[in-house]
């Protein structure tokens, strides 16, 4: 699903206009992205949270190169789902995918 399927999904179920559900979502991903950037976590009870890991300074390799690369210490987003929303999706059978030629 896409974000204009999501918008079309909410203003369906809610009998809001597009605009205004799309305005809304935006708002959403701003808040997420804006409460993240500051270092702080975002917690939706019985969907899930938003979460910074830390990773590690490193030497990596450029294997094109053949040189080490220092990659500094930095966070990451991650996302940890609720139990409500594991147990969703626990037991969905999904379809095989075709192998990547």
């Amino acid at each position: 699903m896409r974000k204009a399927e999501l918008i079309s999904e909410v203003a369906l179920a809610t009998g809001y206009d597009k605009k205004t559900v799309a305005v809304i979502t935006e708002g959403l991903m701003a808040g997420i992205k804006k409460s993240m950037s500051k270092g702080e976590e975002v917690y939706l009870r019985g969907f899930g949270s938003f979460i910074l890991k830390s990773r590690k300074e490193k030497m990596a390799r450029n294997i094109t190169a053949r040189t080490s690369v220092f990659v500094p210490a930095h966070c990451v987003p991650d996302f940890k789902p609720a139990a409500e929303f594991c147990e969703v999706v626990h037991d969905l059978k999904l379809p095989k995918q075709a192998k990547k030629a």
